[in-house]
């Protein structure tokens, strides 16, 4: 079986935890004892956020003020590498050493066409009062938005047209290789009006790309691990209840947070639909049980009638 596995943010810094390489080290490690079951007896495949890593290196490049800063696309790259050697290095410490590993730097095209381009919604970087934003915004170029009582940085986020890694990982499957990649949403580029390849100031959103990568490698499984044990209905209330498992259809009488679950959603519908294989939503140390269908939500065409847990 061919399983995606695409991590939240949480699985390598915890809300509340400082950015540390020994916290992140300590949540990879987490987050590997829950993948190497898995990554010994089927073909796996990781993706992960990377939000909090490069908002870091942001802020490390910003005060080093003796050359440019670098652009989003480039510590992207710089991310995934990170972060995919702490997944690779942990999971390598819990499986036989004869067990082959990999982490690609993961390019993913955009469409400059998309209409992404023309408001941009993701927030990144820290907050600002608004007379440091606008100068920093006249300085820079940059985009800005409120949030909250502060303002912050916003950059397009348009959606993921193709994966140009697909083939080495197809490769590396068929060769036994637990493989890492398309991390943050993979690296944005776009061809210019020269027929080039370059970079771009954009983020991709990470479930949408994961989605993407599974349908395109034919994976029988897709996962999203994150903080939520399953998506709830009426979470927070007395009524909220856990959906166990739902058809995509089903899914759309439903409204969730565009800040949180509905992403996920939306991409756990667009795969279901697009290939007729199911997508799970479910906790990371609950993935091998939401696989079996006991835990987390189940989202496929033949679902049938919506369940709950409980």
């Amino acid at each position: 079986m061919r399983i995606v596995v695409a991590l939240g943010g949480n699985a390598l810094l915890r809300r509340g935890q400082e950015m540390t390489a020994a916290n992140q080290r300590e949540n990879a490690r987490t987050a590997a004892e829950a993948l190497a079951p898995i990554g010994a007896a089927e073909e796996l495949v990781v993706t992960h956020g990377n939000g909090p890593q490069v908002g870091l290196l942001a802020l490390q490049e910003a005060a080093y003020t003796e050359v440019e800063e670098y652009p989003l696309d480039v510590l992207g790259a710089e991310t995934e590498g990170m972060i995919g050697y702490m997944i690779e290095q942990e999971l390598g410490n819990l499986l036989p050493i004869e067990k082959p590993l990999a982490t690609l730097l993961t390019m993913v095209e955009v469409d400059p066409k998309d209409s992404a381009f023309q408001d941009p919604t993701k927030f990144i970087g820290p907050v600002y009062d608004k007379e440091t934003i606008d100068k920093m915004a006249a300085e820079k170029g940059w985009s800005v938005k409120p949030d909250g009582d502060k303002w912050r940085r916003v950059v397009p986020s348009p959606l993921p047209k193709r994966i140009f890694q697909v083939r080495p990982i197809r490769w590396l499957l068929s060769e036994g290789t637990i493989v890492i990649a398309a991390g943050g949403g993979g690296i944005p580029t776009m061809y210019g009006s020269d027929g080039k390849l370059t970079g771009v100031e954009c983020v991709i959103d990470k479930d949408r790309c994961s989605a993407l990568l599974a349908k395109d490698i034919e994976a029988d499984v897709f996962v999203m691990a994150t903080d939520a044990d399953a998506v709830y209905l009426d979470w927070g209330t007395a009524d909220q209840k856990a959906i166990q498992r739902a058809t995509p259809d089903a899914m759309d009488a439903f409204d969730f947070p565009a800040g949180s679950m509905g992403p996920k959603v939306e991409a756990a519908q667009d795969f279901a639909r697009a290939t007729g294989e199911k997508c799970i939503i479910c906790a990371l140390a609950d993935v091998a049980d939401a696989i079996a269908g006991t835990k987390g939500t189940t989202i496929a065409v033949d679902a049938g009638e919506i369940a709950y847990h409980g």
